[in-house]
């Protein structure tokens, strides 16, 4: 998978010659073309350079999902520059030490965006649909990039502290498409794409900008932050066939879905960013009529190295390595484990980063010999080669001599009628760690003692003792960060805080 050359000149180049006035991009009324989009790039390109960029540059992007995020992102890459997406969400204070890690020349933003006063002079105004690019030339000579020259860069969501600069290579624009999106989803330039997942994330990376544009199909770009009731109502105007989101928004979305929400577009509905509960999977199954196709990947690899298939998904799993992909479960001395034993994942496979920015430290733990990236999470496998996540290996709970699985233990209370959402962390008893819930209980469902209790015994009835929780406490919400991943680290940190 040895891709020489602008990244961004050959994802624009065969889309132009092929199909140069298909739709790209639906934005609201708008509708930019291939031929558009190419031509805004290019003028992006000679903006950039006009203000100084050279190869290897950072142009921060803080943009919403919207046109202005895509030209931005491809004429940053064919003048030679890293495109470096920012969260959205951040504070002014934020996003200070964020550009000055990365180094960013340019800072893409609206001008009343947080991010703006942090840039200075450094700003490029950019509103939604972009930055004024009028009487700028339509066409740019993409200055010459290797495989390995850096392309883009992303920042993990900082879920368990300050975020790290994750850059990526020229190559690694087309691995997503090439191992997961074609191969597995079926996308094509038939297809058409809605992610709940921002393209400042990953996620939301690979499947809106990245396979868009490898395959020449449709994506829709959804600015605001999305509720149940408006992923509906994008699904029913846009009718996209391939849906991806987050087991989150697929939570509330089945609280929220009633008789006459149009769900007959979707081909495929994918779950990422965390794992899937094979209760979620089941209800989604029931109610919706659709299987969720759970998979995992990371800000490090920035595609999904492990997937289930459209059509055989097992609940419960995250299914199996995708094509170029190896993956290894180990114990804390690296030792592989066999069938059935948890242990820490390891993958290998094209388009992995090949450090943290700025972070030698980091990068020694991730990003070991021979290739292989300690991604952190826990995972057993099965007989039958399927992985399974039990956890992020910081949220594993050694409760006397058992491991406990914040997972599991969520997936059974979950399946309480009463359970709207829930998250288990650790907390000290007689000084020893031992399970808590975190419940959200069902809007009308009265919290208190006799909830405790009945949720107790629930769980009593599907797991060992050793993994019941010894405490309950209801809560309106659970921390998470934007990406919708709960922040168990804050919820151990309030644990222990209370002893038994």
């Amino acid at each position: 998978m040895t891709h020489d050359g602008n990244a961004a000149a050959a994802l624009l180049a065969r889309n132009l010659e092929v199909r140069p006035d298909k739709t790209a991009y639906v934005f609201g009324a708008k509708e930019p073309s291939y031929r558009g989009l190419a031509r805004d790039a290019a003028r992006m390109a000679h903006l950039l350079t006009t203000r100084g960029v050279v190869p290897g540059d950072r142009v921060a992007l803080a943009l919403e999902d919207s046109p202005a995020f895509v030209t931005a992102f491809l004429g940053t890459i064919l003048a030679g520059g890293v495109a470096t997406a920012m969260n959205t969400t951040l504070t002014a204070e934020e996003y200070v030490p964020i550009l000055e890690d990365c180094g960013a020349r340019l800072v893409c933003a609206d001008p009343e965006h947080p991010a703006a006063s942090a840039a200075g002079d450094r700003l490029i105004p950019c509103a939604r649909t972009g930055p004024d690019l009028a009487g700028l030339p339509d066409s740019f000579q993409a200055v010459p990039r290797a495989a390995d020259d850096l392309a883009f860069m992303l920042f993990s969501s900082g879920s368990t502290g300050r975020p790290k600069g994750v850059p990526h290579r020229q190559g690694d624009c087309f691995v997503p498409a090439e191992t997961w999106g074609r191969p597995i989803l079926g996308l094509d330039e038939n297809s058409r794409i809605f992610s709940a997942s921002k393209l400042y994330f990953a996620y939301g990376l690979e499947s809106s900008l990245l396979i868009n544009l490898s395959v020449g199909a449709t994506a829709l770009l959804f600015p605001d932050k999305p509720g149940p009731y408006e992923l509906f109502e994008a699904i029913g105007s846009f009718r996209p066939t391939h849906f991806f989101c987050v087991p989150t928004l697929y939570n509330l979305m089945l609280r929220a879905l009633e008789p006459g929400m149009d769900l007959s577009s979707l081909k495929v509905c994918f779950s990422a960013g965390e794992a899937l509960p094979a209760a979620l999977f089941e209800e989604w199954r029931r109610v919706a009529g659709l299987d969720l196709v759970d998979g995992i990947g990371s800000t490090e690899a920035c595609n999904v190295f492990l997937s289930n298939r459209p059509g055989s998904a097992r609940p419960g799993t995250s299914g199996l390595p995708v094509p170029g992909y190896e993956a290894r479960i180990v114990d804390q001395d690296g030792r592989d484990l066999p069938p059935g034993q948890a242990g820490d994942l390891l993958v290998r496979g094209p388009g992995i980063a090949p450090y943290y920015w700025n972070r030698p430290d980091k990068t020694r733990e991730t990003m070991l010999p021979d290739g292989w990236l300690h991604t952190g999470d826990v995972y057993v496998r099965d007989a039958d080669g399927y992985y399974s996540h039990q956890g992020r290996s910081d949220d594993m709970i050694k409760a006397g001599a058992h491991w406990v699985a914040p997972m599991r233990v969520e997936d059974a209370l979950r399946r309480h009628p009463a359970v709207h959402e829930c998250a288990v962390a650790a907390c000290k008893v007689e000084g020893l760690d031992r399970p808590c819930a975190f419940v959200v209980p069902v809007a009308g469902t009265e919290p208190g003692p006799a909830l405790v209790r009945e949720l107790r015994a629930h769980a009593a009835k599907l797991l060992p003792g050793y993994m019941c929780p010894v405490r309950v406490e209801f809560r309106r919400d659970l921390p998470k960060t934007p990406t919708g991943k709960i922040q168990r680290f804050r919820l151990r940190a309030e644990a222990a805080g209370k002893t038994n």
